[in-house]
């Protein structure tokens, strides 16, 4: 048995530095390649910064306007799949019968293996339809790109806030019933605020994948230089679709610098993200035990 412990916690170990190896060569490739191109170049180009932020003049040349599509991709998705997430996944969990969860589970574990590029092709193929029949002028657009990954990150959404409500206490449920609350007063009041960090988890789960995603937005929608968002019927860009662009087509060793910079500022968005959800996470857990 001894053999047995130590021949896991070593296992362990060389699993845990396996991750973290990988990952922290990852991050130091990218700092080592990304940092010196890392200014106010980079985002603004030869642009004013204040006439960049306020839209007064284009950036031909820096990722400030691909930093604002990614933001506004971000809003749109989450707006469509946050509320049916939650809500599904608090169905689930506290109102489905057996044979509910077991269809509906099923139609998500579905959902959740779904490729990404199929997901875009999905969006084309559905404003192509779209075209022939209710939208004669319809094309690829912010609109549809964030309904796109609204559904490619539904499932996260809904697992996370299932398996957070279900992993509560049931003398959180006993003591609802004995103080007389109905199923209804007992989620809204209890359960939910109860898991509300796990359902922050799944969030920033969900915010994350949104964010970082290209298959899906290469064909709904982003381009290569379409300036700010100028509404969700408009065409947009995006930083993982710039990081591919510049990949693709750069012709010389200042743009690739600029591509790595875009990727290690891509990097730190998702990083900064984490950070202050954690943040609130730990506030709404303190808060709920009342410290």
């Amino acid at each position: 048995m001894r053999v047995r412990e130590l021949s896991l916690t070593a296992l362990g170990w060389a699993s845990f530095a396996f991750v973290a190896g990988g990952v922290l060569s990852l991050i130091g490739f990218l700092a080592a390649r990304g940092l010196p191109a890392l200014d106010l170049e980079l985002f603004f180009d030869d642009t004013p910064v204040w006439d960049a932020v306020l839209g007064l003049r284009p950036v031909w040349d820096g990722i400030w306007p691909a930093m604002a599509g990614t933001l506004s991709l971000l809003a749109v998705t989450m707006a469509l799949a946050l509320l049916p997430g939650v809500c599904c996944g608090v169905y689930l969990a506290c109102f489905a019968s057996p044979r509910e969860r077991e269809w509906i589970g099923a139609s998500v574990d579905v959902l959740a293996g779904i490729p990404s590029i199929v997901m875009g092709l999905f969006g084309l193929e559905l404003i192509i339809v779209l075209r022939h029949t209710f939208v004669p002028q319809g094309t690829t657009c912010l609109l549809l790109a964030g309904f796109c990954l609204a559904l490619l990150v539904l499932p996260t959404l809904i697992t996370a806030v299932r398996a957070a409500i279900e992993a509560l206490p049931a003398r959180l449920s006993l003591t609802a019933d004995a103080l007389g609350l109905t199923k209804a007063q007992t989620v809204r009041r209890l359960l939910v605020p109860a898991a509300a960090p796990g359902i922050l988890g799944g969030v920033i789960l969900a915010m994350g994948r949104a964010m970082e995603d290209t298959a899906v937005i290469m064909l709904t929608g982003a381009v290569a230089n379409a300036g700010l968002p100028a509404g969700l019927t408009a065409k947009f860009e995006a930083l993982p679709f710039r990081i591919y662009y510049t990949a693709a087509q750069y012709t010389g060793p200042e743009q690739l610098a600029r591509g790595f910079g875009t990727a290690l500022f891509l990097l730190l968005m998702s990083e900064t993200l984490i950070a202050a959800a954690k943040a609130l996470q730990a506030r709404l857990s303190h808060k709920w035990r009342g410290k």
